[in-house]
């Protein structure tokens, strides 16, 4: 039985909630709160196995909360927001950045024609969640820019010319694409794409906080554009990105792959077939196994890989299934995928 703790300063919020869930036999609501301080409160008397959290409430919002839970009694935590408000969406991921694990959309109302698909995505987002791995959060430190340590030799059989990097995440990737676009230049050489597996209505906001909170250019990407350096382009929601010879960003409608479009796996081929030894691929926590063949394909195309490795890793699904099939060339930490690309950069511009 997963044990529920809800979140929510509305009651007809915790109303519908507790109706989508309580038809699920496997879910237990055992405390519902209105606000932070007695989230803080029921969290640790109760410790569920997964807290659903707002983020505007009276008194203490969603975001102080999660700081504070995570700090004192760690516990799984998804944000439960609304997409409406911009500035809503942009306060979830600072709810991210101080430890809970996704946001997701409040199901809209019942005679809405996305109401079963946001049920849906809710369930399973709390079934799957509950089983992840949270650590204690420490206070938080202001981040600060750069590495102190040297930066990593690339050894020589990957000195090939890099013409772009793509990434590919899931659950706990926010976090660390942050942490390594904070531990790199705005001025880094290479264009970068993301395709970071998120609920509809919220990449706009995550591409806004990323730029705000790293300091480095972060756009969504548009049909047609030629990539440019220096900029983190982001894979908008409800379509496939690609990329051709000539660097263009290229939109696909194809069917989802691994249920989801955008879809790493997409990325990650078409960067391997267009671009073949200029290609770095980047695999990052998350579950499922989207993107792990195609990194391996980008492997064998003569690009160099990346996994992130399994202590650092929130969940360790796509990296284990792309380590599965020795997709990578390396397995590292953020702060060392960081020093990577810092290699890389020293050497451009040798």
């Amino acid at each position: 039985m997963i044990r529920v703790l809800l979140v929510d300063d509305s009651e007809v919020s915790l109303m519908v909630l507790e109706r989508i869930l309580e038809k699920e036999p496997d879910i237990s609501i055992i405390g519902k709160a209105k606000n932070g301080h007695d989230a803080i409160t029921l969290a640790s008397r109760l410790a569920p196995d997964i807290i659903t959290m707002d983020i505007n409430m009276p008194g203490m919002d969603g975001f102080a909360a999660t700081r504070q839970i995570m700090e004192q009694t760690p516990v799984p935590i998804i944000i439960v927001s609304g997409i409406d408000n911009i500035e809503e969406v942009r306060a979830s991921f600072k709810a991210v950045e101080a430890g809970a694990l996704a946001v997701f959309r409040k199901p809209p109302d019942i005679g809405d024609p996305d109401y079963e698909n946001a049920v849906a995505e809710l369930v399973f987002a709390i079934r799957a969640y509950a089983e992840v791995r949270v650590v204690r959060r420490r206070p938080n430190i202001p981040a600060s820019r750069g590495i102190d340590s040297p930066v990593l030799s690339i050894p020589v059989q990957i000195m090939q010319d890099i013409r772009l990097v793509v990434i590919g995440a899931s659950t706990g990737g926010p976090q660390v694409v942050q942490e390594i676009l904070r531990n790199i230049e705005p001025s880094f050489p290479i264009p970068m794409i993301l395709v970071q597996h998120m609920s509809p209505g919220f990449i706009d906001g995550f591409a806004i906080w990323l730029s705000d909170s790293t300091g480095f250019p972060v756009q969504m990407a548009q049909e047609g554009e030629t990539v440019q350096p220096e900029i983190l382009y982001i894979a908008p929601d409800g379509r496939h990105t690609g990329i051709t010879s000539d660097l263009r960003i290229q939109f696909s409608y194809s069917p989802p792959e691994h249920n989801l479009r955008p879809s790493v796996s997409y990325l990650f081929r078409s960067a391997a077939m267009h671009l073949g030894s200029s290609v770095l691929g980047i695999l990052l926590s998350g579950m499922g196994c989207d993107g792990a063949e195609e990194l391996l394909l980008i492997k064998q195309k003569g690009g160099c890989t990346i996994i992130q490795d399994k202590d650092s890793s929130f969940v360790y699904g796509m990296p284990r299934a792309a380590g599965e099939l020795n997709a990578g060339n390396f397995s590292l930490p953020p702060v060392e995928i960081a020093r990577f690309l810092l290699s890389i950069s020293e050497r451009r511009s040798m």
